[in-house]
């Protein structure tokens, strides 16, 4: 009997180890946690996933390292952190083009995960508004004279940051809902577009209202609308697509914390905790307001609906429309 207890109490031992989790061991965080941005420095995601890993390494008490895994329209950042163990120390901060890239690389290229089942949804960070701006020297003031000049073929194209993209799938949207047949430039990133934009070789553009404001502030470009239910709190005097004459074509953008399947709900909770607090920080605020970010926050399930929400609903329109990536 003696040895049959020894088991017994070694057992009961394990399992009150698996229900405290950290108490037993070294608290979470006890290394450097790794965040992976899918994309190249410079972008809005890359910025913002920088303001959150210098307040996060402050709060925890470990080195907090950004880690750019650029290639195939996010892909295969997304899918290494897909593949990497579920500890807490390999995080993924992506914006809402992780919910749709698999869903435009051409056949034979898929991503090497699922959005929607191979990761932990850890916080959702901010939204973002995507707008449609168009060249002052074109003469539009409104949505309506945008739609009668693409009708009277005197517009006929758009820029976008790259096929497959957001503005991409509302390029679709905005065509099927006006009733014109708009045709995209796409580009390697906004940067090269809206150079191209403001200097006139393209008369419009769907696009995040960061890289564009000092344009508009100078009046180069213009803001027509822009593509939410409501209009944006960044530019409350900006219609919105709807409002325009121009309905269902709503698209938006998020930016949130993903980790890999089965990620521990300790963990979970500390990242979440501690990014909500971040985003009452007034700096971190400020910086996302020059990014046209909106903060979020809030559970878990916030971001696995939205991102669940975008994989559906944007699903359809690119299946609809034939949309791939380059």
């Amino acid at each position: 009997m003696p040895v049959t207890r020894r088991v017994a109490i070694a057992s009961l031992f394990a399992v009150c180890a698996v229900a405290a989790g950290p108490a037993f061991g070294q608290a979470y965080p006890s290394k450097q946690i790794n965040i992976i941005v899918s994309f190249p420095p410079g972008g809005d995601t890359d910025a913002l996933a920088r303001v959150f890993a210098e307040k996060l390494a402050a709060r925890v008490g470990q080195s907090v390292v950004v880690e750019n895994r650029t290639g195939a329209s996010g892909t295969i950042g997304n899918a290494f952190v897909g593949k990497a163990p579920a500890d807490g120390y390999t995080l993924l901060f992506t914006p809402n083009t992780f919910a749709t890239a698999p869903l435009v690389l051409k056949p034979g290229t898929g991503a090497a995960y699922d959005p929607l089942n191979d990761f932990t949804p850890i916080v959702l960070a901010g939204t973002q508004s995507l707008f449609l701006v168009v060249n002052t020297g074109t003469g539009i003031k409104s949505v309506a004279e945008l739609v009668a000049q693409a009708k009277g073929g005197k517009v006929a194209n758009y820029a976008s940051p790259g096929s497959g993209s957001p503005m991409h799938i509302l390029g679709a949207m905005f065509n099927k809902s006006a009733g014109v047949n708009l045709q995209q430039v796409p580009y390697r990133g906004s940067g090269p577009a809206i150079i191209d934009l403001v200097g006139g070789q393209i008369p419009m553009m769907y696009t995040t209202l960061g890289p564009v404001a000092q344009h508009i502030a100078t009046g180069k470009l213009a803001n027509l609308a822009v593509a939410d239910p409501r209009r944006s709190p960044l530019a409350p005097n900006v219609p919105t697509l709807a409002e325009a004459g121009v309905k269902d074509a709503e698209v938006g953008a998020w930016q949130g914390f993903m980790g890999p399947k089965g990620l521990p709900a300790d963990v979970v909770r500390t990242i979440n905790g501690h990014v909500n607090e971040i985003l009452k920080m007034p700096d971190v605020l400020a910086r996302m307001t020059t990014l046209a970010l909106v903060p979020a926050g809030g559970v878990p399930d916030a971001l696995a609906r939205i991102n669940a929400e975008h994989h559906s609903r944007y699903g359809r329109v690119i299946k609809e429309a034939g949309i791939q990536a380059d």
